[in-house]
């Protein structure tokens, strides 16, 4: 079995490589071709976890080297793999939500004339993120971790033809270079303690670093996620990332990239476990973020916007749990895995809206869809009910356990402020996602024409792209309450990840009854707002907090004061101590030389008498020195 591992990540790869090199002749089949290998990629990850299932909990780690890749003295690194339940886990949730994804390309790109190198795209994503979760260690993960980020980059910025993705593209692979710097950081403070980079040695040796070095590398790593996993303060390229294609967001906000950092995380628990204040940091992002992102979604009317602010927001909750240690881990991965199910479902469902509503993005403009989309709207009104956390549906179970969690983080005060921060978050997401809901699917119609003064007809979509969404669906209904009947999800994981049951502040069934309470207020404050009342075409000015999330709560801003205006002074003050200071000695060096040699050139004029003057005027000084001398 060890052999199919390998295969994984093959099978997309090839078709990337022969989708993007195989020229014109592939333009009517290649959207075939990348489907039917991203879903032989998942019938492989299904063998491998049928093998695994059949195996003691114990015996189910599988590892294959490939090859050498480095293999240096002192340094060496394999191309080496390695299954466990933490991996199979993401190669699932990657192959299967992925090839969905791929299914629904297939209609919603049918009249794009790039559509074969989109699937490429498409493919090289799925292959670099295969190859990110399941790399044996760190140096081959940085590799799957840069092919992600390059993929991204293609894909957001596929539609390079419009100013606004080709600039997406640019920030959102810039913004990610910041994160990648802390992963090699990382890597190499590892080398330089551990000797290696396999997960394996690193992870058991971690009693033997220091607490600072293990702080540090943890910090690093933390780093790395917040770019990936688009966390605060790295946060601003995932709105923008909007500006791809609706099935790149599904694939970035759902299953592969976003999930990257708290992979990471996860991954490298043992060293967050040794290193409490890098610990401590990664439930301070997490928690602010999934506030930040809620807020940011409050105030969006573009749906693919206000589900960017949801992603960020509930990437926010898995990195809080993964920050809490052995009683988060297990449900940042859970939920991790309900969220890939709702939010890709989510996604489609909008993709779906603006198919028919003549790729109109404005909220505002809809209205009263519900009849005309039936699919979409069931679909979609599951998918809005996980999210949220309905009772029963999957976002409940999930999100739930992260709630509980931060209320058990540290017995005392601070389970008090996170488990706070995340029942807040729960009512946030209630009003913006029920906004979205009802701008969308009910009220009266505030439909308009496109540029082009063409009225939208808004019609259901073909098969191919329904077909994913529903199945999406029945996995944001019951995936969750399959996972968390008997701790099937937490005792999975139980073997890879630590696992510790938390014991909250306060008691189970009151956290639960809170939160419920606090979801259903916070819709019945959407509602009100927006469902008993006409919705503006042309949105209100505002309050200040309205207008301050519109520009997304002023990252941007700060982004261009801290680093663009920050770095154009610092280029300044650089060039300013090169010219004075660094040219100065330089220029002042070369001067005193010049002038020096000017004068002893003046000594060696090529005239011989005076030389021969020269030589009297030294050898008279050495007579008349030798005569005092004897005197004295």
């Amino acid at each position: 079995m060890e052999n199919l591992i390998a295969l994984l990540v093959a099978a997309p790869l090839l078709g990337a490589v022969v989708l993007l090199l195989g020229g014109r002749r592939l333009d009517g089949t290649g959207h075939l071709l990348g489907t039917v290998l991203a879903a032989a990629s998942f019938v492989v990850g299904a063998v491998l976890f049928a093998d695994m299932l059949g195996k003691g909990a114990e015996e189910r780690t599988l590892t294959s080297t490939l090859y050498s890749w480095i293999p240096v003295e002192g340094f060496q690194a394999d191309v080496a793999f390695r299954l466990d339940q933490l991996s199979m886990t993401f190669v699932l949730l990657i192959t299967g939500v992925g090839t969905l994804i791929h299914l629904y390309s297939i209609g919603y790109m049918e009249h794009d004339e790039r559509r074969r190198r989109f699937f490429g795209y498409l493919n090289l994503f799925l292959a670099a993120m295969l190859l990110l979760v399941l790399a044996d260690n760190y140096l081959l993960l940085y590799v799957g971790w840069e092919g992600v980020g390059l993929a991204s980059y293609l894909l957001i910025g596929f539609w390079q033809h419009k100013p606004s993705a080709a600039t997406a593209a640019k920030k959102a692979f810039l913004v990610n270079r910041v994160g990648d710097v802390g992963l090699s950081i990382a890597i190499m403070l590892m080398f330089t303690t551990f000797g290696t980079f396999a997960f394996g040695p690193v992870l058991s040796s971690v009693d033997g670093a220091s607490e600072g070095t293990l702080t540090a590398i943890g910090l690093m790593l933390l780093l790395a996620a917040c770019g990936k996993s688009a966390q605060v303060p790295l946060q601003s390229w995932l709105g923008d990332a909007m500006e791809g294609p609706t099935p790149v967001s599904a694939l970035i906000h759902a299953a592969t990239m976003v999930t990257a950092g708290v992979y990471l995380i996860v991954r490298s628990g043992a060293i967050f476990n040794a290193a409490p204040d890098a610990q401590l940091a990664v439930v301070i992002v997490g928690a602010v973020t999934l506030l930040f992102g809620a807020i940011v979604g409050c105030a969006k009317d573009d749906i693919k916007k206000a589900l960017a602010g949801s992603t960020m927001s509930q990437i926010g909750y898995m990195v809080l749990a993964a920050g809490l240690g052995p009683i988060g881990y297990a449900f940042a991965i859970m939920h991790l895995v309900t969220h890939g199910f709702f939010k890709a479902g989510l996604f489609l469902g909008a993709g779906s809206v603006m198919h028919g509503m003549n790729d109109e993005v404005d909220m505002r403009r809809y209205g009263g869809l519900r009849r005309y989309m039936p699919v979409t709207f069931v679909t979609f009104g599951l998918g809005y009910l996980a999210i949220i956390g309905f009772p029963g549906l999957s976002g409940f179970w999930s999100k739930d356990k992260i709630i509980e969690a931060a209320f058990a983080y540290d017995d005392g005060v601070r389970g008090w402020i996170f488990g706070g921060v995340a029942l807040l978050g729960a009512g946030i997401t209630a009003f913006y996602m029920t906004r979205v809901m009802i701008m969308t699917f009910f009220g009266e119609k505030r439909w308009q024409p496109d540029a082009e003064g063409n009225p939208p007809h808004p019609h259901e979509s073909p098969k191919s792209m329904t077909i994913p969404m529903i199945v999406l669906a029945f996995g944001s209904v019951f995936a969750g309450g399959f996972f968390a009947v008997g701790d099937r999800f937490v005792n999975w994981l139980a073997p890879v990840t630590e696992f510790e049951h938390p014991h909250p502040v306060i008691s189970v069934p009151a956290i639960t009854t809170a939160t419920v309470v606090v979801l259903l207020a916070g819709a019945a404050v959407a509602w009100a707002m927006y469902g008993r009342r006409p919705v503006p075409v042309e949105a209100p000015r505002g309050s200040l907090l309205t207008r301050a999330a519109r520009r997304d709560l002023y990252q941007d801003d700060v982004n261009h004061v801290v680093l663009v205006r920050g770095g154009e002074h610092l280029t300044r003050s650089l060039v300013y101590v090169d010219h004075t200071l660094v040219d100065g000695v330089v220029n002042g060096t070369a001067a005193g030389f010049g002038g020096l040699s000017g004068r002893l050139r003046r000594l060696q004029n090529g005239y011989a008498r005076s030389y021969a003057v020269s030589m009297f005027g030294g050898a008279a000084i050495l007579v008349a020195a030798t005569l005092l001398m004897r005197a004295v």
